[in-house]
């Protein structure tokens, strides 16, 4: 039988993938989260976008996806497969480690947050039962998009994890409870949540169980088979089954992909499983977006905007101002609790789901579930926003604390300065302190500053990129400068700068190659260290004494061989009036 091209579910296909294969690699070029793309396609190809249209110029039904409510259960998927996948990067170890995080922050976060929100709604017109509703509604959090952004390794992560697996746990039990606030329910409702926790309970222990023992042997048989395509399809079938099993039971599918991955991730072939399901998971995450930007009416926000930012910065608002109380009581640090705030603080994919249980349940009327939907998708299409402004308040917070407890930097004539405290400047600076040398270090990244400090090094933040910096620090009155950024123009600048200021100055500074070490010193430094040379001599050094050469010559050999090729790489250096390209083709030689 022919394929027809014309069918609705070819179109969509189309136009999904053709979405996937330009949005991705064009929003990567300019650095720009696909996640805008993607809902910026869904508001273009939608109902309310170029889909009106097809009515007078035929052809964009080749373009836009005609039915949006078929895409839908793909969507879905791509939740559960998100969920899975970070069940992959888990164990059940580090997972009982976050229980307080879970069950403790993130209970206080959802319950504070959507009594909040109740509260404010009820004081302009809602009554208590739906209020209730939009507020256990609107203070749900989008998994789908945060943990993508931050991913679940991060502070700001495993802070946004803990409080979104408590939301995902939470969600059938929501709505069994919307469902027994209903006017017409019976006490049934309430005796149905217990039976859930019931069902849902024992589910999770078999599960577990059978997993600890189905599991290996099931991957290890389509491993024998030597069949990708073997192996893709377990994989799925775990997944689809521990969705449809938690499904049966009352809970959310999305708690049984993530115990398939926690399951999977005890097991030798968790990265196998992670790369083979990669792919599926961001197309299918793609289709959700798509899904949400078709939620977008634009004429219809237009004609409402005020209300709707009135109420999309009330919800942003209330739920990042409970999460930075929460965690900074946590102990958790100002910038880590205000950007965690932030990118938790849109609603959810879930809310959707939560208010249409509320508008079944007339807890709430249609009309009122329809303008929350609209913030709901406003909300979702912001959090990408929403990330990278919680990314600068944290930085300009945590840089206001860290330079209020600097490191004394008066007496910088007796001191040796760092600049960069990453691997190769944190190395250096424990020698210097094994051998009694004073030092101080300047980093950019903020992070690292507040890790470095914590563990007691005396690091201060700044760029040094920037005058002002050096001259507070007297880099110019120093022992010694010691660059250790992997950044080959500004070390050239700031070497040149220095030497300027200062001809006797000591400036040790790390290099890439043989090449960049001698364009260092041309710039004026006394040592460039290429990590390309070094390299090499450390595998020479490791060869000779794995043959059986005694320590001893092979260590001097070592030395006279980087001392042959320091001068080497000095003297190309200071041949200024050699063709540049000669000189590139000599020391290309020397590693």
């Amino acid at each position: 039988m022919a394929l027809r091209l014309d069918n609705e579910g070819f179109s969509d296909a189309l136009v999904i993938l053709g979405a996937a294969g330009l949005v991705i690699p064009a929003f990567a070029r300019f650095r720009i989260s696909p996640v805008i793309g993607f809902i910026l396609v869904g508001v273009a190809v939608g109902p309310a976008g170029l889909g009106q249209l097809t009515a007078l110029f035929p052809w964009l039904y080749y373009v836009t996806i005609s039915d949006p409510a078929s895409i839908e259960p793909f969507a879905e998927f791509g939740i559960i497969l998100l969920l899975f996948s970070i069940g992959l990067e888990l164990s059940f170890r580090r997972l009982w480690g976050m229980r307080q995080l879970v069950f403790g922050t993130g209970a206080a976060e959802l319950f504070g947050s959507a009594a909040l929100i109740a509260i404010a709604l009820h004081f302009i017109g809602q009554d208590w039962a739906g209020a209730a509703g939009l507020g256990l509604a609107l203070a749900l959090s989008s998994t789908a998009l945060v943990l993508p952004l931050v991913g679940t390794t991060s502070p700001v992560g495993r802070g946004a994890f803990g409080m979104l697996l408590f939301e995902d746990l939470a969600l059938v039990p929501i709505i069994f409870a919307l469902g027994a606030m209903a006017p017409t329910a019976s006490a049934e409702g309430w005796s149905g949540i217990a039976g859930v926790a019931l069902r849902g309970g024992a589910t999770v222990v078999v599960m577990y169980l059978g997993g600890r023992i189905v599991l290996p042997r099931l991957f290890a048989q389509a491993a024998r088979t030597k069949s990708p395509e073997l192996f893709l399809a377990a994989s799925l079938l775990v997944v689809i089954v521990a969705s449809v099993a938690t499904t049966a039971a009352g809970l959310s599918p999305i708690v049984g992909a993530l115990l398939a991955g926690l399951l999977i991730a005890e097991t030798e072939y968790h990265s196998e499983v992670e790369v083979m399901t990669a792919p599926f998971k961001g197309l299918a995450l793609g289709v959700f977006l798509i899904t949400v930007g078709m939620s977008l009416d634009l004429r219809l926000i237009g004609q409402n905007w005020p209300g709707l930012l009135l109420a999309v910065t009330g919800v942003v608002a209330v739920k990042a101002v409970v999460t930075y109380l929460l965690l900074r009581v946590g102990h958790a640090r100002a910038g880590v609790a205000a950007e965690t705030g932030l990118l938790m603080g849109s609603p959810s994919e879930t809310t959707l789901i939560v208010l249409g249980t509320a508008a079944q349940a007339q807890l709430i009327l249609p009309s009122t579930a329809a303008f929350w939907q609209t913030v709901t998708a406003i909300g979702l299409t912001i959090t990408p926003l929403l990330a990278k402004v919680g990314r600068i308040a944290a930085r300009r917070i945590e840089a206001r604390d860290i330079a209020s407890a600097v490191p004394d930097v008066d007496d910088g004539g007796s001191r040796t300065v760092l600049i960069g405290f990453g691997r190769v400047g944190r190395m250096i600076a424990d020698m210097l302190a094994t051998h009694g040398q004073p030092y101080i270090a300047v980093e950019a990244d903020i992070d690292a500053v507040s890790r470095a400090r914590a563990e007691g090094y005396p690091v201060l933040f700044g760029d040094v990129a920037r005058g002002e910096l050096i001259d507070r620090l007297k880099l110019t009155e120093s022992r010694a400068l010691v660059l250790t950024m992997d950044d080959p123009v500004l070390t050239a600048r700031l070497t040149r700068r220095l030497r300027a200021a200062a001809p006797a100055l000591t400036i040790i500074a790390r290099a890439r190659d043989a090449g960049h070490a001698a364009e260092l010193y041309r710039a004026g430094v006394t040592d460039a260290v290429p990590e390309t040379l070094e390299s090499s001599l450390q595998l020479s050094e490791a060869v000779l004494v794995d043959l059986g050469v005694a320590m001893g010559p092979v260590i001097a050999s070592i030395h006279e061989k980087r001392d042959e090729l320091r001068q080497l790489i000095r003297r190309e250096a200071a041949m200024e009036r050699e063709p540049r390209i000669r000189r590139v083709r000599r020391t290309s030689d020397l590693v």
